[in-house]
């Protein structure tokens, strides 16, 4: 997570250490032990706060908040643990209570622990956290509270709803209770924001309507909110109980009732992203793919990576050996990279002998596209030739210098690539007059199977859209998890790979202008969008891809 300046200066240099340090980090204020009561918002995992993550990293111990989640918000959970060290101890609190829960923090700072204890939204606003402050205040045992962003605002802003625009007040109630006085609660004009009011739904809004609120008055219905879940049902008080019914509402989920809620048509922006709520599939290892699911992300994605493929070092070192011995000793005009792994395998090789980037002076460097352009910046090498166009082997040979005894004073090229990969690029330079050493750096392998929760959503439509950023995403995705479903959106990162998916019978949906990964997630960013719209136009429910099935699988 990057780190923002803060304007504290001490939280703002605890937090660099923190980061300095990796999640691991210890800071001093916990040598002696201590209870840290941390919100961590409603949902979305980016809503947590930067003090909020130097808590986790610096955590012995860990008691998360389940209980008062469904097993749906749950999942949703998951990534904040990320920011906890790997030996940090992770308790569940639903399966010991709070009272229990409250002891075993107590018990362990008083012994000299680290200890979190996580709250949904904020520890102090409609959450149980002042009774842990105080049963550490009198056990002696240092207390600090960590607010949270609370939901009552949170999944407003993201329902598009602005608190307290149309009356300037904004009552907050919990409905769960039981104690709620309606009639006084709906007297006046001021926006209601309400927890747990699902069950008691239909009694709500005949009581605010009692306490002189108009039946037309409008009411919103948000579940799941600030998560890619997130659904939000409008309606008025007259009729949400009976609309309520017909989508089944169910929790957890947060009513907003006022004339507020008519500005939502207007301010809506987190469910009206182009792939919101989209589950796509990326078929790629977490690592290569943190770049297009941020990137999806961004367009309301829920990204999948599921790799296909599996790189491994060359059978033989030999090669390799002596392409390295070659770059350091001035045997080569150019190094052609044409995919991310085959920087990455030269990098290790360079790493494994002590060497760097300085190894590459005098070498003028060629990038197949702005991806293994980039990698190769990350180490430290700035790429002399990018193809503008079609980014692929053929690209690179059409901006690729023919070889001039005059210019050049080294006629030897040096290509590291898979040894799947084809022969274009080392046919096309040997034609322009280079002599090319065409090694192989890595093999690449077909992927275990993923799990098979994962190739039944893919053979049965559960996924929303497939990117296929290469032929042989294609066929090991076919191979290890069986076609995507008809209903299933294809898109793929150039012609070679959509000739591809269409051998194997699927029709291809989204084709990225450039071959780019980045340009394939943006043009699917626009075919989501165009979907939307035209379901918007004809006054339609918007419907998901996986939402249509089912059918035939995709043909030509």
């Amino acid at each position: 997570m990057d780190q923002a300046p803060a304007t504290d200066s001490d939280a703002g240099r605890d937090a660099a250490e923190a980061a300095s340090a990796g999640t691991g980090a210890r800071e001093d204020r916990w040598r002696s032990g201590g209870v840290w009561l941390v919100g961590i918002g409603p949902g979305d995992d980016e809503l947590l706060t930067l003090r909020a993550v130097r808590a986790l990293r610096g955590a012995d111990l860990v008691l998360t908040q389940r209980e008062v989640a469904s097993e749906r918000l749950a999942g949703y959970r998951e990534p904040v643990l990320r920011h906890c060290a790997a030996e940090a101890e992770i308790v569940d609190t639903g399966e010991i209570g709070r009272e229990e829960a409250e002891r075993l923090a107590v018990a362990a700072a008083g012994e000299g622990r680290r200890v979190v204890r996580l709250y949904s939204g904020d520890p102090f606003f409609f959450c149980d956290g002042a009774g842990l402050a105080a049963a550490c205040r009198a056990a002696g045992v240092p207390v600090e509270v960590v607010p949270g962003v609370p939901a009552a605002t949170a999944v407003a802003a993201y329902a598009g709803i602005p608190l307290s625009a149309a009356s300037g007040e904004v009552r907050v109630l919990d409905a769960g209770d039981g104690t709620v006085d309606w009639e006084r609660a709906g007297s006046g004009t001021a926006t209601l924001v309400v927890f747990f009011a699902e069950p008691v739904l239909d009694d709500l809004a005949k009581r605010v309507q009692a306490a002189g609120r108009p039946a037309e008055t409008p009411v919103a219905v948000v579940q799941m909110g600030t998560t890619t879940e997130q659904t939000t049902l409008v309606s008025t008080l007259g009729a949400v109980a009976s609309e309520s019914r017909k989508v089944g509402v169910s929790g957890p989920a947060l009513v907003i009732v006022g004339e507020a809620v008519a500005r939502r048509d207007e301010l809506s922006w987190f469910e009206s992203k182009p792939l919101y709520g989209w589950r796509v599939l990326v078929p790629r290892t977490k690592e290569q793919a943190a770049g297009l699911s941020e990137q999806l992300r961004s367009y309301g994605a829920v990204p999948e990576e599921v790799p296909t493929i599996s790189v491994e070092p060359p059978r033989t070192p030999q090669q390799m050996e002596r392409a390295v011995r070659g770059l350091v000793t001035g045997r080569y005009q150019w190094v052609a990279f044409t995919s991310v792994n085959a920087v990455r395998a030269i990098r290790e090789r360079f790493e494994e002998y002590g060497l760097d980037a300085r190894a590459f002076a005098g070498v003028k460097v060629a990038a197949v596209g702005e991806q293994t352009a980039a990698a190769l910046a990350a180490f430290g090498i700035r790429a002399d030739l990018v193809p503008d166009g079609e980014q692929s082997s053929e690209g690179l040979l059409r901006v690729w210098p023919p070889y001039d005894a005059e210019l050049d004073p080294i006629e030897r090229v040096l290509l590291p690539r898979a040894d799947i990969a084809t022969e274009t690029l080392a046919a096309g330079l040997g034609k322009l007059g280079w002599e090319v050493d065409d090694i192989t750096a890595y093999r690449t392998v077909r992927a275990a199977p993923p799990p098979a929760p994962i190739r039944e959503a893919i053979k049965g439509g559960g996924f929303d859209a497939v990117l296929f950023t290469s032929s042989s995403t294609v066929r090991n995705l076919v191979g290890i998890a069986g076609k995507p479903h008809n209903v299933t959106t294809i898109a793929v990162i150039g012609p070679q790979t959509a000739k591809t998916a269409e051998e194997y019978g699927l029709r291809v949906d989204v084709r990225a202008p450039r071959a780019s990964v980045a340009e394939l997630a943006a043009a699917l960013a626009e075919f989501g969008a165009e979907h939307r719209r035209r379901q918007v136009e004809a006054g339609q429910a918007v419907r998901r891809p996986s939402q249509m099935r089912r059918g035939r699988r995709k043909t030509t």
